[in-house]
């Protein structure tokens, strides 16, 4: 394998890309095998390999460039085997029953000159990123799946998405085919469909090893995935976060047509110890010899309809209806599978097709669960993973699995599940390209969305993996609401379309089986290298955003119905932020579909996304927006708010300054708690506005602020910032706010508040969200928002003047001084979301960087400070200030009551 030391951008004999020189290269080609891999990944940085990127034009990368074929002709292809950036990688694992795809697609990069940022940057020492680190710069991973006998419609898919090209065809739609592209696969279809992939596709078969895979997979998914690992015992899923230093050994037990049990004992070391020729194969065909089943599918199904005891001899038919307690075996317990056959006078037609799918699942499933148990007692292993195709989301599979492994170590092992359990071979063959450091990527920079991938309609019905916004909008438009449930007619696939754009016919719901589940619990994996964990928390381990617990059935009914009936006014205000037109009402129809779906979906099985809390439906519905191109549904309330509070603000510095430091101080808060009463994403508040103007609501919301408050540490916080007597302390050096609701909220809550902090000698950082989430401000709008506020403020005009909010001079200054240089900074940061919520799991580099020397956080609002972090612990002073505004929250959160306020202070650990 080749090791990659030339400079990336001048690979060979100076020739630089495309942008550099004006002199564009012909033919490219994008996908690659094993030579001229990556090489050493944790290179230091250097002027030599860090790659800048020229606005949204893609970076070529010409290292180890060559000519292809014949040097005479006029315009020979050259080979690129180190280009990383914009191309679609793409790896399969081809197997006897299924095609699995595992591809990555590149986000569109929008280059935006905002000065601030680069102000921010060059402040905190952020720097651009180390591209032998981060060779992606954002994108998502995709998973699909066929049936291999389909093979064709595979094939189509592959070449409607151009998934075998290598450079990004939005720059390089004239490129001709490449005939020696080269794509990752792994199982027997990467030998026997090799040349079929060759003359439909004109692509290679680059053929890695099924076992490397299976295991480079799972340490993937187990060490980047949050919420992949979970257990299932009697129905019931519970999710499993294992700790990475801790994850090792394990036996990984794959259940494809055949059982291999593989003991993992780090990243690249494994071998394989067992294995058995009973398997999903086993299972699929014993049961179309016996009842006729024309697929796996089908026969799972079956099986949700069965009575295994029909035909299973159980303990209790042995023993007269009685246990055999004596070694812990219940009535229930199967004795022999299909030992009922042996002493009935029956044939074959006479047992139900059902009871045979039933007895014959379990009969398997239980073998399979004890030759695991034994091998991990062979070697020791307390922890057992099982995936592949058979298992396919079944939740009584899972239990026969579960209950075997528990009864036969006594409790002392656990089965657990993968949620992609399915794709761990393609996901290896796609870690074994050297251009992409997928490797390298930790949980914390891979959020798993589900915009369109999973709606619940009844059997497998897949939307646009990716597809451009008509297509999107077509699929959802084919959805049909009957009563409380979304379904979806049955139209045939046309002429030329993949088959995805088609719909098969929906699947009979069991009470308990699901077979169409494998196909919905998978979304799309967003790769976000800049994000990070947030250094202030006290305890990652122990960190849950989460304040709500969803597993409470009643609680989740709840919640969805505040979104529902949320639903149609959301709609009229993302239709209306695009002027109203006929496009913007069909795009906000589809959205209302799609998010309807999930909603439909996530009742049914509140854990098919992995763990589910009130944060994530309420980011779920953001993203659901943004996949319907609604940027920003609350933009022109926002402007109407912010203009109005700005307009007050003066008046209301003035009353501020007038008062005693205590007095103010208290002032200051109460302000922050009623201003936080402006909140679109709360039916209480929105009914208030049709009550009265933005300052009337305001005022009438300070003239209410009676302490004490519901959660009242005001004197706790005032002792530390004033002391008490003439003990004075010292003030804090640096504060994160984080600021919620754009208009009265931002302006005369927190910038006030702000403002009070640079006073004292405070460092300010305000923290807003990177997109827009309803009416919360963003750190896009905060600068102006600033910078109009200090034309009236020597205060915020300096600090703001000496944090580069005021690069562009946007104001005067009021008396001409050139105080700024010895001001402390007001800066503006990004939180690296685009939610109402804030998972501290998750934030942006900048803001990172920001905190690391914070001695303060003043998290505001009920997303950030209530839903989630309202239990949250961090290494330094804590301030969590917000009106609640839901009756129920108040109840089950602080015992209160809607419009009750919470002033929570927690001294540094």
């Amino acid at each position: 394998m080749a090791t990659q030391t030339e400079d990336p951008v001048l690979g060979i004999d100076g020739i630089k890309g495309e942008e550099e020189n004006n002199k564009p290269i012909d033919k490219v080609v994008g996908l690659v095998g094993e030579e001229g891999g990556q090489g050493e990944r944790d290179m230091a940085p250097s002027a030599g390999n860090l790659m800048h990127r020229s606005g949204s034009r893609p970076q070529l990368d010409l290292s180890k460039a060559a000519i292809q074929g014949n040097f005479e002709e006029t315009n020979p292809t050259i080979l690129l085997p180190n280009q990383s950036d914009d191309i679609f990688h793409l790896a399969l694992d081809i197997g006897g029953s299924l095609i699995k795809l595992v591809y990555f697609s590149r986000h569109e990069d929008q280059a935006i000159n905002d000065k601030r940022k680069k102000t921010v940057k060059e402040r905190l020492g952020i720097s651009n990123g180390n591209r032998r680190s981060y060779p992606i710069l954002g994108g998502r991973l995709h998973f699909v799946k066929f049936e291999t006998s389909k093979i064709n419609d595979c094939l189509d898919f592959i070449y409607s998405k151009q998934l075998h090209h290598g450079m990004d065809s939005l720059w390089h739609s004239e490129l001709p085919a490449n005939d020696n592209a080269v794509i990752k696969a792994t199982g027997g279809g990467a030998y026997k469909y090799a040349d079929l992939f060759k003359e439909r596709l004109g692509v290679s078969l680059d053929k890695e090893d099924e076992m490397n895979c299976l295991v480079a997979g799972a340490n993937f998914l187990l060490k980047a995935i949050r919420h992949e690992a979970f257990t299932h015992m009697e129905g019931q899923k519970e999710f499993v976060q294992i700790d990475h230093n801790e994850l090792f050994p394990y036996l990984l037990v794959n259940i494809g047509s055949g059982v291999s049990m593989i003991k993992v004992d780090g990243d690249g070391k494994f071998q394989r110890v067992s294995g058995t020729n009973v398997g999903g194969g086993t299972y699929w065909g014993l049961g179309k010899l016996l009842t006729k089943c024309k697929s796996f599918d089908e026969l799972l199904e079956l099986s949700q309809r069965g009575d295994n005891s029909a035909i299973d001899m159980l303990v209790g038919d042995i023993y007269g209806g009685m246990d055999y307690s004596k070694i812990g075996l219940s009535a229930s317990t199967i004795a022999s599978s299909f030992g009922k056959a042996i002493s009935e006078n029956k044939e074959l037609e006479d047992y139900r097709p059902e009871d045979i799918s039933l007895s014959l699942l379990r009969m398997i499933s239980y073998n399979i669960g004890q030759i695991s148990y034994l091998n991990a007692l062979r070697f020791g292993i307390k922890r057992i993973f099982f995936g592949g195709f058979f298992i396919r989301g079944h939740a009584y599979t899972m239990d026969t699995i579960s209950f075997a492994v528990h009864f036969w170590s006594k409790g002392e092992m656990q089965a657990m599940f993968l949620r992609h359990e399915g794709f761990l071979g393609a996901l290896g063959a796609f870690m074994s390209y050297e251009t992409h450091g997928l490797d390298v990527l930790m949980a914390h920079q891979l959020v798993e969305r589900f915009p369109m991938g999973a709606p619940y309609t009844g059997g497998k019905i897949h939307g646009p993996p990716l597809g451009d916004l008509n297509e999107k909008i077509s699929w959802m438009e084919k959805f049909v609401q009957k009563g409380t449930e979304i379904t979806a007619p049955v139209p045939m696939a046309p002429p030329g379309t993949t088959g995805l754009g088609g719909f098969e016919v929906p699947l009979s719901k069991g009470g308990i089986l699901r077979s169409d589940a494998s196909a919905l619990n998978v979304g799309v994996l967003h790769l976000v290298p800049s994000l990070e964990v947030f250094p202030l928390l006290a305890d990652l381990k122990m960190y849950e955003p989460n304040t709500i617990d969803l597993s409470d059935h009643s609680e989740l009914e709840y919640w969805f119905t505040v979104l529902s009936e949320h639903l149609p006014d959301l709609v009229d205000k993302a239709v209306a932020s695009e002027g109203g037109t006929d496009d913007a009402k069909r795009r906000g129809d589809a959205f209302a579909r799609a998010f309807s779906a999930h909603l439909g979906r996530l009742l049914e099985e509140p854990a098919a996304y992995g763990k589910l809390g009130l944060a994530n439906l309420l980011e779920l519905r953001e993203e659901c927006l943004r996949e319907f191109q609604f940027v920003d549904a609350y933009r022109s309330i926002k402007q109407r708010e912010n203009e109005a509070s700005l307009a007050v603000l003066p008046d209301l510095l003035m009353e501020l300054d007038s008062m005693s430091e205590e007095i103010r101080l208290l002032t200051l808060i109460e302000g922050v708690l009623a201003a936080n009463i402006f909140d679109w994403g709360a039916r209480a508040c929105v009914d208030l506005y049709h009550k009265g103007t933005i300052i009337e609501i305001y005022r009438m919301s300070r003239n209410k602020m009676q302490r004490p408050w519901r959660v009242d540490d005001f004197d706790v916080f005032k002792e530390r910032m004033l002391g008490s007597g003439d003990k004075k302390p010292a003030p804090h050096r640096k504060a994160l706010l984080f600021v919620d609701n754009a208009g009265a909220d931002v302006v005369l809550g927190m910038l006030p508040l702000a403002r009070e902090l640079l006073r004292r000698g405070t460092e300010v950082v305000l923290v807003a969200n990177s997109l827009p989430a309803l009416n919360d401000v963003t750190a896009m709008e905060l600068p102006d928002i600033v910078a109009e506020a200090a034309k009236h403020c020597d205060i915020l005009r300096r600090a703001a003047e000496a944090g580069g909010l005021l690069v562009d001079a946007m104001i005067n200054n009021l008396d001409g001084s050139k105080e700024n240089s010895c001001s402390v900074p007001l800066m503006v940061v990004e939180n690296g979301c685009g939610s109402p919520c804030i998972d501290l799991r998750q934030v942006s580099s900048e803001l990172a960087a920001a905190a690391k020397d914070a001695d303060l956080i003043i998290l505001e609002g009920m997303g950030r400070a209530l839903h989630t972090n309202f239990n949250a612990r961090f290494k330094c002073d804590a301030l969590k200030l917000a009106m609640v505004k839901n009756q129920r929250l108040a109840e089950k959160l602080i015992y209160g009551n809607i419009y009750d306020c919470v002033c929570r202070y927690e001294p540094a650990r």
